[in-house]
């Protein structure tokens, strides 16, 4: 369910800054609006408290907000507000980012390997990425998982490559238990 609210909102909100061709200003604001509730938690708690009538918390986005971000986003969060889905802000804000770069050809890769990668493994990793994707360039993002044993994960979107000794052990004991005896 959430993640039929982020994609409903998230698309909502690409349409709107879309057909005024503010697609990376909003963006830009988003990630601006995310670095300041990271800072100020409080006012999130504030925002999600179900205790705080919903005219308060329009209110204070309204003051707090409106002037001083696109109107677009000002009237967004509004409406998510009001809709009381501030608490899918996050995924939402998420779905639209991604949005975003995907149409720029900016595409997201998580990589995950057995032990920290050098410089030149994650330029070969990227560079044969961008020869098997559409994508113009990558975000990447790179984490060290132990328990894969060796080898890597890749994932761009919802496409998962993994060609970790793990699951190779793995497809392999299901092999085995698939075998016959006698």
């Amino acid at each position: 369910m959430a993640k039929l609210v982020s994609r409903v909102y998230g698309e909502a909100l690409y349409e709107a800054a879309g057909e005024q061709g503010k697609l990376t200003e909003i963006m830009d604001e988003i990630k601006a609006y995310k670095e300041i509730m990271d800072k100020n938690p409080d006012f999130d708690k504030l925002m999600s408290h179900p205790g705080v009538p919903k005219m308060d918390k329009l209110e204070v986005m309204k003051n707090v907000f409106n002037g001083r971000v696109d109107n677009i986003l000002a009237g967004f969060l509004e409406t998510v507000i009001d809709k009381e889905r501030y608490r899918d802000l996050d995924s939402i804000f998420e779905y639209y980012i991604a949005k975003v770069k995907e149409s720029e050809g900016i595409g997201i890769a998580y990589v995950a390997s057995a032990v920290e990668m050098n410089d030149s493994q994650k330029a070969n990793v990227m560079k044969k990425l961008l020869e098997t994707t559409k994508y113009k360039s990558f975000e990447m993002h790179y984490e060290v998982d132990p328990a894969l044993i060796g080898g890597m994960t890749i994932k761009v979107g919802d496409r998962v490559v993994d060609s970790s000794v793990r699951n190779k052990l793995d497809a392999l004991t299901k092999e085995l238990l698939g075998i016959q005896l006698g």
